[in-house]
């Protein structure tokens, strides 16, 4: 049914070209295609010419799938209006397109001499690692020289993401970054009429608003490519223009009729984002021809009669009319176009399919998460400019020996903040509550008075959005730490790490890079709280995130160090990294005693010694003279197991103390040669017990790699936790580790 239509569509096209009749008087190429547009007869033949190359595209996408020799039948026909923002949107405005932008892109390319988007789609089409935006790993719209971060969104994910790089420019511009783009550079974010209605996209919509609102320039144009439904399910007839008209702090327009009105009212659009610096809404009118995807069967829910009555609609032949009619060109020249287009393809088609696939592990994952230790350590280990500190610590230098310098470790984070935003002036820190409060635990004091702003200021209270901000600042050149104030409310946008920050730089075969440090407050044990939404234990959704670093510090001293290792990956590779603070060990000072201070800590100093930083694979031990068992832990677990381990010593049993600091990669190397000396491991993981912390595949790993020893894991119970002093019922305890342990020893 849908080759049929394809057919059709085609047809439609053919006999109306075969047989049109132009006028006698023909314009002259730069003549406007009528009085009063600025389109020009010359260009509006080149979109022709870019929309007849995307309808082509989409036509071969579907007989290489037929063939078994392609992957991807999304198709644009029927959104080839798009192309007008192709053709004026300028390269330098950064573009992050959904999946039916074929008309548009081809346009764009069209402003980059040497560009080949016909071949380079059908690269993409056939999975071959020649493709040169995500070099056979998927099927995305992107480019390096024309400033189109890949995206994978079918759920318009991708908003967030735009609207931060729309809120980074003029701030990046504030502080002396280099983004590389024009003053006036506005950013463009595409998407359908039914995934708008998705949270995610309408958080970042709204997070624009706010920060027009609090007069921050964002200029970011919103399209909605509104076809007027969702796969099979109709959109209300003027939902987009009902809901999205009538909001404050954002300019709407609508583009629909003939090519040269829609060219006139996206050329407005596009101005007024431009020099009002305000988030702007475009609704452009498409039609959706060939169903959702080659799968889709329109035929299961739109009547015959419904079918034809979008295929009169379809832009290219209406386009063709309308060029024809007013002497902007001949029925011979679009033919000659329509004609050479098609062999062009087909013969490129041919090539495509020959051209290489991706044939192992290892060249799929390599843009994924890049290795560069040597680097990380230079970076991380480096001194900081010493003036420099003392011209924000002034007398309290946190390694000042005038004074007490054992402090708590939120005390050492906020430290470690300070050192690093020296350290690089593209480093900034947000989220909720973190500019003039200086956080809920008071973790950022000082670095909005310190830094200003522009480099610490307060976001509204949303995680999209902190995440989306993330992203886009460190694609414009900035270095983000952003603060989630709880795990748990990860959650709500966890999909802005796994699904657009973490794939970046897997879906452009590294060409683009998110770098950040994630700061969540989290984990368990803390006094008086119940629910899950502030004394939450599980990271199992953090842990499954292919290319994401999972930091999680048990003291001071390692957070400070943990900390100068993650903003060393992000700086110099692009990594994501989560630097997880586990909230009932902020203010800790005990360890055994009450009054022993035994959990307080020196500040590493930044002096350029060995050792500043930790790296992924380095592990912190405790007792590595014992030998009788091994337990591993992290975090509040770290601390109990050593609680736990003065105990079992007075009863004889010397246990050795594995702090693995990093839970993603899994440090297994080294609890592997720890648990090979000690013969006998107890992991105490303080997450729940089912797939929520690393147990498991800490002994999976054990026993994959051959040990023989006795092995136990003893978890947290699985439950949301309790009020009160019920919590601890439910929570890995002290007591629960030595019983564990005397249990993998009997």
């Amino acid at each position: 049914m849908t080759t049929n239509r394809v057919a059709v569509v085609e047809g439609n096209l053919d006999a109306y070209l075969d047989g049109a009749v132009g006028p006698s008087q023909h314009l002259a190429p730069d003549d406007p295609l009528r009085p009063g547009t600025t389109l020009t007869a010359r260009r509006a033949v080149e979109l022709w010419e870019d929309q007849i190359l995307s309808r082509c595209l989409d036509v071969a996408a579907r007989d290489l799938k037929r063939d078994g020799q392609g992957f991807y039948t999304i198709s644009s026909a029927g959104h080839e209006q798009n192309a007008v923002l192709g053709a004026q949107l300028r390269t330098t405005d950064p573009c992050f397109l959904h999946y039916r932008s074929g008309g548009l892109m081809a346009a764009r390319m069209r402003q980059i001499e040497g560009s080949t988007p016909l071949f380079d789609t059908l690269l993409s089409f056939t999975a071959s690692k020649d493709d040169p935006v995500s070099a056979g790993r998927h099927k995305v719209w992107g480019s390096k020289v024309a400033w189109v971060p890949p995206q994978t969104s079918t759920i318009a994910s991708h908003v967030p993401k735009a609207v931060g790089t729309a809120f980074s420019l003029s701030r990046a511009k504030k502080l002396g970054i280099d983004t590389g783009l024009p003053d006036d550079a506005i950013t463009c974010c595409t998407f359908g009429d039914a995934s708008v209605n998705h949270a995610t996209a309408l958080a970042g919509i709204n997070s624009a608003r706010y920060a027009w609102r609090r007069m921050n320039p964002t200029p970011v144009l919103f399209v909605c490519e509104d076809n007027q439904r969702g796969i099979s399910v109709e959109t209300p007839r003027r939902w987009i223009r009902d809901f999205f008209s009538r909001l404050e702090h954002l300019r709407y327009f609508e583009a629909n009729g003939h090519v040269d009105e829609v060219w006139d009212t996206v050329a407005l659009a596009i101005q007024t984002c431009r020099t009002t610096r305000q988030p702007t809404f475009l609704r452009l009118r498409t039609h959706r021809l060939w169903g959702h995807a080659g799968s889709d069967v329109e035929s299961a829910y739109m009547s015959q009669a419904e079918i034809e009555a979008e295929e009169a609609k379809d832009p290219v032949l209406n386009n063709a009319r309308r060029l024809i009619e007013l002497g902007a060109a001949t029925p011979a020249a679009l033919r000659a176009i329509v004609r050479s287009t098609r062999e062009r393809v087909k013969a490129a088609s041919v090539e495509a399919k020959r051209r290489p696939k991706l044939t192992n592990v290892a060249e799929i994952i390599a843009p994924l998460a890049p290795v560069d230790e040597p680097r990380w350590r230079i970076a991380g280990n480096a001194p900081i400019d010493q003036a420099r500190r003392v011209q924000v610590f002034g007398e309290r230098l946190p390694e000042n020996a005038k004074a007490p310098t054992r402090r708590t470790m939120g005390a050492r984070i906020n430290d470690a903040l300070h050192d690093e935003m020296i350290r690089r002036p593209n480093v900034i820190a947000f989220g909720e509550d973190v500019g003039r409060k200086g956080g809920v635990y008071g973790v950022t004091q000082n670095l909005q008075q310190h830094f200003g702003r522009s480099r610490c200021f307060d976001t509204l209270l949303d995680e999209t959005t902190i995440l989306g901000v993330a992203q886009g600042s460190a694609l414009v050149g900035l270095l983000p730490v952003p603060e989630v104030p709880y795990l748990a409310y990860l959650h709500n946008a966890i999909d802005q790490i796994r699904g657009e920050a973490c794939s970046l730089q897997f879906f452009s075969a590294g060409q683009y890079q998110n770098p950040m440090v994630v700061r969540i407050a989290g984990l368990a044990y803390q006094r008086g709280f119940g629910g899950h939404f502030h004394n939450d234990n599980s990271i199992g959704a953090l842990r499954e995130i292919p290319g994401l670093s999972i930091a999680v510090p048990s003291n001071g001293a390692d957070a400070v160090r943990l900390f100068r290792g993650a903003l060393a990956m992000a700086a110099e590779s692009g990594r994501v990294s989560v630097f997880l603070e586990p909230i009932a060990l902020y203010h800790e000072r005990d360890l055994y005693e009450e009054g022993d201070g035994l959990w307080l800590s020196d500040y590493p100093v930044p002096d350029g010694s060995e050792g500043s930083c930790l790296l992924p694979g380095e592990v912190g031990i405790a007792h590595p003279d014992h030998k009788d068992v091994l337990i591993v832990s992290y975090a509040n677990g770290y601390r109990l197991a050593l609680r736990a381990a003065r105990q079992l010593e007075a009863d004889g049993i010397r246990a050795r103390v594995l702090d693995m600091r990093w839970l993603n990669p899994l440090p297994m190397e080294a609890i592997r040669a720890h648990a090979d000396e000690c013969g006998a491991v107890l992991v105490a993981d303080e997450c729940r017990a089912t797939a929520a912390g690393p147990a498991d595949a800490i002994i999976c790993g054990l026993v994959e790699g051959g040990f023989r020893g006795r092995i136990k894991s003893v978890r947290s119970a699985d439950t949301y936790i309790p009020l009160g002093d019920a919590a601890n019922i439910v929570l890995l305890s002290e007591d629960d580790i030595v019983r564990a342990t005397r249990e993998v020893l009997a």
